[in-house]
């Protein structure tokens, strides 16, 4: 080794050095990225439902087969993300029928994530007492899968119609099974708590095969049969020492307050408890994630807020974009082909139309009025944020208006009156400073009463306008008919 030269010796030592000391930074990293793949792989783990994280849980349900799947599909995801953005310390569940969706399923477990657990629908032997509208309930026993979460030791099971205004988990502290009484005589289930338990379930499947008595064939109505003393049970007051108590509660209003009060005062004051979660049991048409619940519904917007939050609105945004086109699409060719009335030779003849097809004219033209203002309502996403809803609404009424116009040689302001009171009322509805929600009822019937007489007046216009249009006949040949002969046809 003498014939080495000690520079060589020297370089030959560095190298060695730093080869040591990038080793030691990979195997680090890779001790990390595989304790970090470790952790990750728990939360995913955890979001797939394979263990719960907590020792509570907030569980909501989801079954297929209504006309408003998509939009419980929403709710849910919105109502349990609120829960996550108010810090909830609790696992958070749906109990999702085998038929949901692959992505939907997918897109709850992980982007939201929740634990998805799927089951089968639970025959629900009281079917045949739901009728008409009430029928959508048939699957609501499936929220007796809830008792089935043995993994927790309580669950608050809650509907996918409520609004959480602040946290909620001392509900966890209550007993068996805690609900709120909205109706003086019933609990209501949108929001309740249970201990899981495999007994009490094979218990309920027992009162089910033997038709335990239910008084709305869902839910609501099977419960209250199962915990008919309920209402002579005490009010739920949380312990201090964050200790559970043992047997059944009633909880406190402010837990599920029916969003009934808030139109009445315009603000949350309920003095039985904390005001912590509002309900909508009102009809399916007025939840609050419908674009039209506001500002009809003040609490709409603050549905639409935790919405566009949390998941935005990209899923509506394609076909919002296709109804912008159609309608600038249908205001640009109406008013191209709109007809000129010098070009039009009108003559005045003996023979009149018979009154059946005058009639036939002057239906279709309002029916047409009716369907301009019907056709946007109807075809706007129904969860689509309502400063966007009202937006499209009002511009595709406006075009089908200008159509309607032209199509009939209606004055267009007289067709439009409807649109303009419409706009009127918006604002009537949205005006902030009410002192109470009877002021703004009384207000709304006001603006009511004082539209009227330009609604009517626009009605008679347009009617006299049809008659003008039917006195007249435009001066070309009828089908049969040989064409007359004009002096305009002499010069050619």
């Amino acid at each position: 080794m003498g014939w080495w030269p000690p520079a060589a010796w020297r370089r030959w030592g560095v190298v060695v050095v730093v080869v040591a000391a990038l080793m030691a930074v990979s195997a680090t990293a890779a001790v990390e990225e595989e304790l970090g793949g470790r952790e990750s792989g728990v939360v995913a783990a955890a979001a797939q439902g394979r263990w719960p994280r907590h020792r509570h849980a907030y569980a909501a349900m989801m079954y297929m087969g209504t006309p408003r799947d998509y939009e419980f599909y929403v709710a849910v995801r919105v109502m349990m993300r609120s829960l996550a953005r108010i810090g909830a310390d609790a696992d958070r569940v749906l109990i999702a029928s085998a038929d949901v969706p692959a992505d939907w399923v997918r897109a709850m477990r992980e982007e939201d994530g929740m634990r998805v657990v799927l089951v089968e629908n639970m025959k629900n032997p009281y079917e045949s007492n739901l009728g008409g509208i009430n029928r959508r309930f048939k699957l609501t026993l499936n929220k007796l899968y809830a008792w089935t979460l043995v993994d927790y030791e309580r669950v608050v099971m809650i509907d996918s119609d409520n609004i959480f205004l602040q946290k909620t988990d001392e509900l966890f502290q209550c007993g068996q099974f805690c609900a709120v009484f909205i109706n003086p005589c019933y609990f209501h289930t949108g929001l309740f708590v249970l201990q899981p338990s495999m007994d009490v379930f094979k218990g309920m499947l027992h009162d089910l095969e033997i038709g335990r008595a239910n008084s709305d064939g869902a839910d609501q109505g099977f419960l209250v049969g199962c915990y008919p003393d309920l209402l002579d049970r005490p009010m739920f007051h949380p312990p201090e020492n964050g200790s559970k108590l043992n047997g059944t509660y009633r909880l406190p209003l402010g837990y599920q307050m029916d969003a009934s009060y808030y139109y009445l005062k315009l603000h949350w004051h309920v003095p039985c408890g904390p005001n912590s979660v509002i309900t909508f049991p009102s009809a399916p048409w007025f939840k609050p994630w419908y674009w039209w619940s506001w500002p009809i519904l003040p609490l709409g917007l603050s549905w639409h807020k935790q919405r566009w939050d949390d998941l935005g609105y990209a899923a509506e945004m394609p076909v919002i974009l296709m109804e912008i086109l159609m309608y600038a699409v249908i205001i640009t060719i109406t008013r191209l082909a709109k007809p000129g009335m010098t070009k039009l030779c009108y003559n005045r003849r003996p023979e009149k139309q018979n009154a059946m097809v005058q009639g036939l004219i002057k239906m279709s033209a309002i029916v047409a009025m009716l369907i301009a203002y019907a056709i946007p309502f109807f075809i706007i996403p129904r969860t689509v944020h309502p400063f966007m809803g009202w937006s499209m609404y009002l511009f595709g009424a406006l075009a089908l208006g200008v159509l309607v116009s032209n199509a009939f040689l209606l004055p267009l302001l007289a067709v439009l009156t409807p649109w303009l009171a419409i706009i009127g009322m918006f604002f009537v509805m949205a005006f902030p400073w009410y002192h109470g929600g009877i002021v703004r009822v009384l207000a709304i019937f006001g603006y009511a009463f004082c539209s009227a007489p330009f609604l009517w007046a626009s009605l008679v216009r347009v009617m006299d306008s049809l008659q003008t249009m039917l006195e007249r006949e435009p001066f070309f040949p009828r089908l049969g008919e040989p064409a007359q002969e004009t002096e305009f046809s002499k010069l050619f």
